[in-house]
């Protein structure tokens, strides 16, 4: 079979798909390597994440509309090669410092390359059929992300060196860089004004990063130091005035009226909720199946695969489900499924086996798959002409929250283990503490976001397949 070029520009998007979604979570199981070669802190070990979630999600918005203002496609390259170098600089780092700085510039790639992403795809695939194929294929290349991203950073930081996690990116970039700029033709937005709402990106920027680092240094500086104190009201001056701003310029990067939909705003909270409970489990599991189950890194790995394919599976069952029962029930139910198998890992202990792990897991794996209707279900409801700062709006928020889930879960974590080692616990013991709280405070939170998304899509109009695609996009890719 002839590779056409339209193939070939979803390939080169697919790769820095996998590349960005890979950077997300490959880092968590190498974590205990890093902190011991780097004698970092808890904190420290949040900001190697966070710093990267931190300017990713900042910097989302302002990417998509860089993108439509001076093209996808040079956007889409320039994000590439600043993700490469970072990653380069990454590998080679000797200190935190040049260590979470490098993490920085790749969140900073990754917010380049990712918006274009689905805007390429749709410029490349003018048929209906073909581009709900490619997009499909997209979408399962980010599902394969997740769920080879921990295994594979469990095996480089366990035989090789946690470095090689940053360095497999540059020859894969290098391809891709090269893929794409032949195969990838140019397209933007000519509609929109051409300009940047640059006081809208600095003050959502800002505003994430003094609430970030109020969160992470709070417990060592002390929650009401003048230094915590400061950052936290600098956060919420920011964050007003960022809501003042969006709602007088004529060029919004937010639209703020957005906002005062029932079916937005509330699929918008369980989208966060929903990335609050998964990025939580992810980061602080790897350090429970280490430090406290005494798991090998690739052992810790290994152990996030079956929920990530379930989650996979369940995403592929959702459209279906949805279409019969409705997409509230659907994505409400899945949850507060969510909910309870992230609240039933704290039941383990410190024997725990590879195989008590899996019920849970799995629970979390299939519940987070079938909310995929949440997102779809709630662009359909948009106004035509808002659903691209929609869909902008949705990917921020899910970094956003991944940010939160980390660093609120963490200060959670730290509190309750610092008590319980002052009043005597071995350090196992004090770590299960503040795991246990973090974890039951995570499932309360998807809980109600369940609950959220029960009320807000309930009003939604339910998901109808148009009658020229098959059942789903996984059928049509299968067929073709």
């Amino acid at each position: 079979m002839t590779i056409t070029r339209p193939r070939w520009t979803l390939l080169a998007v697919s790769l820095a798909t996998f590349m960005t979604y890979l950077d997300n979570n490959i880092v968590n199981v190498a974590m205990p390597a890093i902190q011991r070669d780097l004698h970092l802190s808890t904190a420290g070990l949040e900001w190697v994440v966070s710093g990267y979630i931190l300017v990713f999600a900042s910097l989302l918005l302002a990417g998509g509309r860089l993108a439509d203002v001076f093209g996808r496609r040079r956007v889409f390259l320039i994000g590439l090669g600043i993700f490469t170098i970072a990653s380069l600089a990454a590998g080679l780092a000797g200190s935190v410092g040049i260590l979470i700085a490098s993490r920085a510039v790749q969140g900073l790639g990754a917010a380049l390359v990712t918006p274009p992403t689905l805007a390429i795809i749709s410029a490349t695939f003018t048929d209906k059929r073909q581009r709900a194929a490619a997009v499909g294929i997209w979408t399962a290349v980010g599902a394969l992300a997740l769920a080879v991203g921990p295994l594979i950073g469990g095996v480089i930081s366990q035989h090789v060196h946690w470095s090689w996690i940053f360095y497999i990116n540059v020859p894969v970039g290098i391809a891709t860089i090269v893929l794409a700029a032949w195969a990838i033709r140019e397209s933007r937005e000519d509609a929109i004004p051409k300009r940047v709402d640059l006081p809208g990106l600095l003050t959502s920027a800002a505003a994430l990063f003094a609430l970030t680092y109020a969160l992470i240094e709070g417990h060592d500086l002390g929650w009401t130091s003048p230094a915590i104190t400061a950052s936290f009201a600098a956060a919420t001056a920011l964050g007003l005035a960022f809501v003042v701003i969006e709602s007088r310029t004529t060029d919004p990067m937010v639209a703020v009226s957005l906002f005062r939909e029932r079916v937005f705003a509330g699929g918008s909270i369980a989208l966060i909720m929903w990335g609050f409970g998964l990025f939580g489990i992810y980061f602080f599991t790897s350090l429970y199946l280490q430090g406290v189950l005494g798991f090998s890194p690739t052992k810790a790995g290994a152990a996030f695969v079956p929920m990530a394919l379930l989650m996979a599976t369940g995403a592929i069952l959702s459209e279906r489900l949805s279409r019969t029962i409705g997409a509230h029930r659907v994505v409400g139910a899945a949850m507060l499924l969510m909910a309870v198998g992230i609240a039933s890992v704290s039941l383990l202990g410190q024997d725990a086996s590879f195989l008590d792990l899996m019920p849970s897991f799995a629970v979390i794996g299939i519940g987070g798959g079938l909310t995929v209707p949440l997102t779809s279900t709630v662009l359909e409801s948009m106004p035509a002409g808002e659903a691209g700062v929609a869909s902008g709006i949705f990917n921020a928020s899910r970094e956003v929250a991944g940010l939160l889930g980390i660093t609120v879960v963490g200060a959670i974590l730290t509190a309750r283990q610092s008590s319980a080692l002052h009043a005597g616990h071995n350090p196992a013991d004090a770590f299960l503490t503040g795991y246990r709280t973090g974890l039951l405070v995570a499932a309360a939170l998807v809980a109600l976001g369940g609950v959220a998304a029960f009320v807000a899509l309930r009003g939604a109009r339910k998901m109808d397949a148009p009658d020229d695609l098959p059942e789903s996009t996984v059928d049509l890719a299968l067929a073709g």
